[in-house]
């Protein structure tokens, strides 16, 4: 079983986590869709908003994949894409938010 990922977020936001967590799940299932049918536009649109996002939720590493997945898209480049889409399903699968102290 592969270690969770614990994430101290600011107990102001605690009520919004489970939605925007939720939410990055199913941009997942949407862009893995988008793939398929080569809808690069929509990917980088994706992309874009996890990476103005995710930093201010406390997800900074969802910033990071947002900003690949971004970039990738503009590229064309599909294979990055699919790491990067495969990464945030991982992270999302064992990230483990905690109210800071």
């Amino acid at each position: 079983m592969s270690e969770k990922i614990i994430v101290q977020i600011d107990p102001d936001l605690e009520d919004l986590i489970p939605g925007f967590l939720n939410n990055r799940v199913n941009d997942v299932e949407t862009i893995r869709s988008q793939l398929d049918s080569g809808n690069l536009d929509e990917i980088r649109i994706l992309g874009h908003s996890m990476k103005g996002a995710g930093g201010g939720y406390g997800f900074d590493r969802i910033t990071e994949i947002g900003d690949v997945i971004e970039t990738a898209a503009v590229a064309g480049d599909l294979e990055v894409i699919r790491d990067a889409v495969d990464q945030l399903a991982d992270y999302l699968a064992r990230v483990e938010p905690v109210p800071e102290a």
